[in-house]
């Protein structure tokens, strides 16, 4: 791909109630261990994506659709040297459960048993429910997502499975989660917090990583980052969000926020604010993302790589969303690498 650049766009169509939009290029961003309260439903349009799921690495090439159940942890970063583009749709758990509960005899909460599946049709359909809404086409784009949705339900879904009975180690876990949501601003050390909850620290370590896919402080790192969007998302400041949520200052919430969400906060919050406003493609450079804008300049992903299958989809046409470049000789600077630590 020629000028080879990051870009992202995570966005709400505001006629389109119950659904986040994501459509991205990275080459060299990575998603720490997280989970959504929905869904995630991801069409691979470029390069090669490789999806951390609690049973191994799975990696997703064009054709394919990824989809992780509602909070089923996970990771994501480039499979190959190359990077990857995707767009992703992200519905809220009762968008699908109406959708399934017309189309399907799935009874209880509706899933998808596989993460990942070659489905180039319903590949197709993603993108086309981005295209839609980009161009404010309602009609269409409400239309594509319940035939792309009941698609993958018909041909891949199934009844999501109980948790399992809450053993002492299952309980200990669920009082743990509550008690760091109760404290999200001030959480207590792993010692203390199992000795409130009568256990040792690893023992609680284990139980909470069996129960959430993850241990407390990755977990608590995400829920104050999805406290971070909904106040972002009502009109707070990033730096006021940054503290509300237990965050040091600003920068400590870009760093999580973006690694997560794959895009800064900045960025995220000003999508809500132009919801309405379709006309204004605003590119803001990686390095001043946050605070920024800059008059409409695109770039163009060139498509496929020599060799892909005809049958495989590409990005579609039409509109192209405010990204930010960063040439190949340089890393973006608004990637962290991963730690483990806050």
């Amino acid at each position: 791909m020629a000028g080879k650049g990051e870009w992202a766009r995570h966005w709400r169509y505001e006629r389109l109630p119950g659904l986040d939009l994501l459509r991205a290029n990275y080459l060299r961003h990575t998603f720490p261990r997280h989970s959504h309260d929905g869904y995630v439903i991801g069409a691979v349009t470029r390069g090669v994506e490789a999806v951390g799921m609690p049973g191994g690495t799975l990696q997703a090439g064009p054709g394919s659709v990824v989809m992780i159940n509602p909070e089923v942890a996970h990771t994501a970063k480039a499979g190959g040297p190359d990077g990857w583009a995707y767009s992703t749709l992200y519905p809220a758990a009762d968008v699908v459960a109406e959708i399934a509960a017309e189309i399907t005899t799935v009874r209880g909460t509706a899933g998808f048993a596989e993460p990942i599946v070659m489905d180039p049709q319903a590949s197709r359909l993603i993108t086309e429910v981005h295209r839609a809404a980009e161009q404010g086409n309602a009609l269409a784009a409400d239309s594509l997502l319940r035939v792309a949705l009941a698609r993958l339900l018909r041909d891949h879904g199934t009844a999501l499975g109980a948790r399992p009975g809450r053993s002492a180690g299952a309980g200990a876990a669920s009082r743990a989660r509550e008690l760091l949501e109760e404290r999200m601003t001030d959480p207590p050390s792993l010692e203390v917090l199992a000795a409130e909850l009568g256990s040792s620290p690893f023992a609680l370590l284990r139980a909470f990583r069996d129960a959430y896919g993850m241990p407390p402080h990755t977990w608590l790192t995400n829920a104050r980052v999805r406290a971070a969007r909904r106040l972002l998302e009502s009109g707070t400041a990033p730096a006021d969000a940054a503290v509300a949520v237990g965050f040091t200052d600003q920068p400590h919430l870009n760093r999580h926020f973006t690694r997560i969400v794959g895009v800064p906060p900045g960025a995220y919050q000003r999508e809500r604010k132009n919801v309405q406003d379709r006309e204004a493609h605003l590119l803001v450079p990686s390095g001043t993302w946050q605070n920024r804008h800059h008059p409409p300049t695109y770039e163009q992903p060139t498509g496929l790589r020599p060799g892909t299958p005809p049958s495989t989809p590409q990005e579609p046409a039409g509109p192209k969303p405010p990204w930010s470049v960063t040439r190949s000789g340089s890393a973006s600077p608004w990637v962290s690498p991963d730690s483990p630590s806050e």
